[in-house]
């Protein structure tokens, strides 16, 4: 089947075209940089012609709180409309597990409104709530700063590597629509300060990272189980110590989200 990934040239959308692919699919790779903008339209109708789904992982190139606003309703509207026009059977959205607990943060209102308006469309449609990416661990760091230290909440968390959010994503992309949220995780648990001061030991960063329990997250205050999934989670195979001894470990992400996630 055709399968237009929006934010196909991301890190979560890269991998997700490739295994599309080795799975038969035809996969496009749509972004601003192929001629598809999803903020003016540009490039869609043409995109999407032909298409069975539409997978969404792309992200907001700014954070500020109106900026990522305006970019994923934008962005949705337009999407949806596009789809409802080319007669789409299936949205697929990436967002993030905790999103609805999140909403002191302008990224997550941001988010819950995309969600809001994928679930008021009458397209069927699958939304991809997804834990913390290994890749982002030492951007965490870097938006957490206070000072010359790393200040994080204590709490639970299970992040997953971006490999295992693709797979799953793609395999309930080329599933049947569940019109509700479905949630992956990695296999482990860990305290957010934790790992993240392990993700730095292994750079050889030399932050220290404080233990806060007043340290917000991506601007919320959290408590002990706001980023981790319910019981019916998909989980990701790959361990945290298994992804550092690949090649994507051993590189710090260019570029981090605020609590990923999105692709």
């Amino acid at each position: 089947m055709k399968i237009v990934v929006i934010g196909g040239s991301g890190l979560i959308g890269s991998r997700l075209v490739k295994k599309l692919r080795e799975h038969g699919h035809e996969a496009v790779a749509a972004s601003p940089d192929s001629g598809v903008n999803t903020i003016t339209g540009e490039g869609l109708a043409e995109a999407l012609k032909g298409a069975s789904v539409v997978v969404d992982v792309s992200n907001s190139p700014s954070w500020e709180d109106s900026a990522v606003m305006k970019f994923f309703e934008t962005s949705t509207r337009n999407l949806l409309t596009y789809e409802a026009a080319a007669a789409v059977g299936h949205h697929v959205a990436l967002s993030v597990v905790g999103t609805d607990r999140l909403s002191e943060s302008g990224y997550f209102r941001a988010k819950i409104a995309q969600e809001k308006l994928i679930k008021g469309s009458p397209i069927p449609y699958s939304i991809v709530q997804a834990t913390q990416f290994f890749e982002f661990l030492k951007g965490l760091a870097d938006i957490s700063m206070v000072g010359d230290k790393v200040h994080l909440p204590p709490v639970l968390f299970q992040p997953m590597a971006a490999d295992d959010v693709a797979s799953a994503v793609a395999r309930i992309a080329v599933g049947s629509p569940v019109n509700g949220a479905v949630e992956i995780a990695g296999p482990e648990q860990f305290r957010v300060d934790d790992l993240v001061r392990r993700r730095l030991a292994a750079l050889k960063d030399p932050r220290e990272v404080i233990a806060d329990p007043e340290a917000r997250y991506s601007g919320a205050k959290i408590s002990e189980r706001t980023l981790v999934p319910g019981n019916d989670a998909q989980l990701g195979e790959t361990s945290f110590e298994t992804w550092l001894s690949q090649p994507a470990g051993q590189i710090p992400s260019a570029k981090s989200q605020p609590v990923r996630k999105a692709g």
